[in-house]
């Protein structure tokens, strides 16, 4: 019976969600769904955001690491606010100059148009992996805790999840998840507090007995000066995590470029980044509350960290109301993030890869063909998401920031040396400094431990991004000079 309660609330959900967007986003065009028509409230814009980056996988996953790596992660958070600060005032006065609804027409204007679609379908895979592996981590909860039990397969709870994004996200795209994004953010945080008080009730702890367990016990331990988690090493991977996985990724940036101005789009950007820090602490708090439940009695952790919430949520050991508060924070967290990332490869897809802007068609076969895409895009998720559970055996949030080290490499490259340098490149021999970058760090990665008794760690994310940097140096040898901002760009504004 509780399965079924439970899917209700999904429903019931997702309804909301689709009703809530119908109210304040009635336009299906392409201006609404790319851009919001660039009259969102950056206050709204920033408060959903949050929601956005936590996602399902931090609800799940970050709880669960803290037995790993303590509080060390908070080290990596610090180190996410410089990050924020440069893509506040570096690059959304850049994109604000341009002009455009992708961020990757930067590249076209200043490369050309092989190193545009180089860089718009290395965001695609990044995006497609990125959100799959987050959307995976919440799929597989509601399939073990709901679904499952019910009869049914991992592929129907993935489908059922994805269709229930579609339905409120495939009309209004970007002017709808603005107003969206509050809800889910509003029900994530409300689902946070109420597990940490579930967690503390368990536990017999009052506030100050929080506060002595967040500063006196030993998975509190914040810094560390040596070893995988070093405080430079997470600090500065911090700072460059941010300026890919948000500055140079369109589905983070297109809610700020939706702004009505560049002030308000900054001031939505910093006052994000400093809620991330708190947010993030808590969860880390959770965790630690946690594993003293599965001490308390006598509970075995699960291996897989990413299991050790909706262990104890299922299990009943937090009491039995706690499954409300966790089921609408796990669907909140997870929706949030998987909306804008579909609505974000949509357009990328539209705007970058088919060069809808550019085509003689009529403003209904636009929107058919935006539809088409979308719905394509979901698919392509679902896939990635199957995938992702036949070889993921670890820590979700970890996988990410390891396969962002790769797949974002390439495009902090192409963006650090067309916004440093004034030199042309070879534009049809981009695509191979790309790749070969990549290739390069997956070998230096797998042979340092044996060859200089050294392992890297997110760092391999600036290793990449140099060598591609290198490589574009290589072909911008014998070339002329060229400005930030081509004239067709100005032109375009």
């Amino acid at each position: 019976m509780t399965g079924w309660w439970t899917i209700g609330v999904l429903v019931a959900y997702a309804v909301l969600l689709t009703a809530w967007s119908r109210l304040f986003a009635r336009k299906s065009d392409n201006p609404t769904f790319f851009i919001g028509e660039r009259r969102s409230n950056w206050l709204l814009v920033a408060f959903g955001m949050i929601g956005a980056s936590v996602s399902g996988v931090s609800f799940i996953s970050v709880p669960g690491w803290v037995e790993q790596t303590h509080m060390t992660y908070l080290q990596m958070c610090l180190g996410f606010v410089p990050g924020y600060l440069i893509v506040a005032y570096v690059l959304l006065p850049l994109y604000w100059r341009i002009g455009q609804p992708s961020i990757y027409a930067f590249l076209r204007g200043r490369f050309g148009q092989m190193s545009h679609r180089t860089g718009s379908l290395f965001f695609v895979a990044s995006k497609l992996v990125g959100a799959s592996a987050r959307l995976y981590v919440v799929v597989l909860v509601l399939h073990e805790m709901v679904f499952r039990p019910l009869g049914c397969s991992f592929i129907l709870t993935a489908v059922t999840t994805l269709l229930l994004i579609w339905l409120y996200t495939h009309r209004s795209g970007i002017r709808a998840l603005v107003y969206t994004d509050v809800l889910q953010t509003a029900f994530m945080l409300a689902a946070i507090g109420a597990l940490l008080y579930a967690a503390a009730h368990t536990l017999g702890l009052d506030a100050r007995g929080l506060w002595r367990v967040a500063t006196q016990h030993e998975m509190s331990e914040v810094f560390r000066w040596s070893g995988m988690q070093s405080f430079w090493r997470q600090f500065f991977s911090g700072i460059f995590i941010v300026i890919v996985m948000t500055g140079l990724d369109q589905d983070m940036m297109q809610k700020n470029l939706s702004c009505r101005s560049l002030r308000a789009a900054q001031k939505d950007m910093c006052t994000y980044g400093l809620g991330f820090l708190p947010v993030n602490f808590v969860l880390l708090l959770l965790g630690i509350l946690l594993y003293m439940v599965c001490s308390q009695q006598g509970l075995n952790p699960p291996e897989q960290s990413d299991r050790l919430l909706p262990f104890l949520v299922g299990g009943g050991h937090l009491g039995a109301w706690v499954i409300v508060p966790f089921a609408l924070g796990i669907m909140a967290s997870a929706f949030s993030s998987a909306d804008s990332a579909l609505t974000a490869l949509t357009t990328t897809t539209c705007i970058d890869l088919l060069s809808m802007p550019t085509r003689q068609w009529d403003e209904w076969k636009q929107i058919r063909i935006r539809r088409i895409v979308h719905a394509g895009v979901v698919l392509m998720c679902l896939l990635c998401t199957i995938v992702f559970r036949a070889v993921n055996s670890g820590n979700a949030i970890h996988a990410i920031y390891v396969l962002a080290s790769y797949t974002y490499g390439p495009l902090l490259g192409l963006f650090a040396f067309g916004l440093f340098t004034r030199r042309s490149v070879r534009d049809w021999l981009v695509p191979a400094v790309c790749i070969m970058a990549p290739v390069a760090c997956g070998l230096l990665d797998h042979y340092s431990p044996v060859w200089w008794n050294y392992r890297f760690g997110y760092e391999l994310l600036m290793l990449n991004g140099a060598i591609t940097f290198m490589g574009l140096w290589m072909l911008s040898l014998g070339q002329g000079r060229t400005d930030i901002l081509s004239q067709s760009d100005r032109n375009n504004r």
